[in-house]
């Protein structure tokens, strides 16, 4: 019997099973793919404001995004980085003194304490300017910041679960029995979980979820939109990112990825088909080759694309004529009559403000549950390995493991921050760490990630807990394949009943 159910195991769902953890709430969370699996490895990695909201009047929800992001860059410094935009500014865009008026709002509606302020570009003189056409000659830079959205649910999930969460991803929840004091849950497997309050946080399955398996005759609220996303060769060498305005009204980012890689993205357009299968179509591939083609001085063409991915946002539906239109704001919807078991369902939401949402979650539950009347705290307490800067422990990696490359360490110090000293602890040579599956990563860290992580397949390992599924080949990915499965095989054997 525990105090909460949350089924969904995406950066809101795991935000309020480590706020609600931490606060003394006994938590279960069931997810039926991997952690962050659909749309919170989906996104453009960016914690940010949103710019492009303060044209739709969305003042509160930059607000609080603008303040998360101060928070975000704290409690997650090895996850969440500083990344500066330019805005080319060319005809049909806003006037200069406009854009200006609108990044001094930008600059201050939400407490900026550590970035730096926006200012004017002469991109005829400033590195900025050398990728793009001869024609953009003026433009603006700003501050926002960059993020492993896959890996911040993930983090998550684990610190729910050292304070007591217990995290069951693979695991679909098929059928729900709602009682006067309780909810009784059962899984794809058979097993019963009971618990008093319900979260339907189930992103873009929420509204299946809520009719089909927990019986509720409350309204949906969800608009399913696809966003998709390309990955090209770098573009250009500086380390800034570029906001594009296209002739359509729609935003483009061009972002440094990787070292290597520049990520483009993203479309808006609306999804009806099933979230599980949706995929980055020709025509969007040719849509932001083209739109970002009208910037850049060498043309983007579809066949340099070396990777394309789709997500489906989850978001409230408040009747916007345009898909890029709707509000990326969340709405909470409290189902609680004095004769039935809560249930409280999230709809929409966004990356950056994921923490705001799951506070106000359990300000929602707080009747319901007497411990989320505890002090909240997730602003103040770093997500695990945040709790020292990852330029410290790149520093301390390099002394303490000299046959690290620093290419290495900074990887290791940026995805897991004081934590890779666990994965590396005794090692004196690069033989101790096992196996090399390509791009540095090794059977220990794999182990790690397994075992802390709830890593079970190849793709979870290269493409959420790591982002090294486009640096190694299918042979290195084959071999990490067969090596995760001996690992399960001798786990199970370990456990299994002589």
């Amino acid at each position: 019997m525990y105090d909460l159910a949350i089924i969904g195991g995406g950066v809101n769902g795991c935000g309020i099973a480590r706020d609600a953890a931490g606060r003394g709430v006994s938590v279960v969370l069931f997810e039926q793919g991997d952690l962050a699996h659909a749309t919170s490895s989906a996104s453009t990695k960016l914690v940010h404001g949103g710019l492009r909201y303060l044209e739709q009047y969305q003042f509160r929800l930059v607000r609080e995004a603008l303040a998360e992001r101060e928070v975000l860059l704290k409690i997650a410094p090895h996850l969440v980085r500083p990344l500066s935009f330019v805005l080319p500014h060319h005809e049909g865009l806003r006037p200069p003194w406009m854009l200006r008026l609108g990044l001094f709002l930008y600059d201050h509606l939400g407490g900026r304490r550590s970035l730096p302020p926006s200012r004017a570009l002469d991109l005829t003189r400033d590195v900025a300017g050398r990728p793009l056409q001869p024609r953009y000659r003026q433009g603006f830079e700003y501050s926002d910041c960059r993020v492993d959205d896959a890996r911040l649910v993930v983090l998550n999930a684990r610190d729910a679960a050292d304070r007591g969460a217990v995290i069951h991803p693979r695991t679909r929840i098929a059928a729900a029995t709602r009682h006067a004091d309780r909810w009784v849950l059962a899984t794809a497997a058979g097993e019963e979980v009971e618990a008093r309050v319900i979260v339907n946080a189930a992103g873009p399955w929420v509204e299946p979820v809520l009719h089909g398996v927990l019986g509720s005759r409350a309204p949906g609220a969800i608009r399913l939109v696809q966003g998709s996303h390309i990955v090209v060769p770098k573009l250009y060498d500086h380390d800034r990112a570029y906001i594009f305005q296209n002739r359509d009204g729609r935003v483009d980012f061009a972002i440094p990825y990787l070292g290597a890689f520049t990520l483009i993205g993203t479309t808006d357009r609306d999804y009806a088909g099933d979230p599980d299968k949706v995929a980055a179509s020709d025509e969007e591939v040719a849509y932001l080759c083209r739109s970002v083609s009208d910037y850049f001085r060498d043309p983007v063409r579809p066949e340099a694309v070396v990777w394309r991915y789709s997500g489906v946002r989850p978001l409230y539906d408040d009747h916007a004529g345009k898909a890029q239109e709707a509000s990326r704001d969340y709405v909470l919807g409290l189902d609680a009559p004095a004769d039935k078991a809560p249930l409280l369902t999230v709809f929409g939401g966004k990356i950056t403000t994921y923490r705001r949402l799951a506070e106000a979650a359990l300000v929602r539950l707080a009747p319901h549950l007497d411990a989320t009347r505890a002090p909240r705290w997730t602003a103040r307490t770093p997500l695990p390995g945040g709790d020292v800067s990852p330029a410290t422990v790149r520093t301390a990696l390099l002394g303490d493991h000299p046959f690290l490359t620093p290419a290495l360490a900074e990887r290791l110090a940026f995805a897991y921050g004081s934590r890779a000293r666990v994965i590396l602890k005794g090692a004196g040579k690069a033989a101790d760490l096992g196996e090399d599956f390509g791009a540095g990563l090794s059977a220990r860290e794999v182990r790690y990630l397994m075992a802390e992580e709830w890593a079970e397949t190849a793709e979870d390992v290269l493409w959420r807990r790591t982002k090294l599924g486009l640096f190694v080949t299918a042979d290195q990915a084959a071999r990490l394949a067969a090596f995760m499965a001996q690992e399960r095989q001798a786990a199970a054997s370990a456990v299994a009943p002589s």
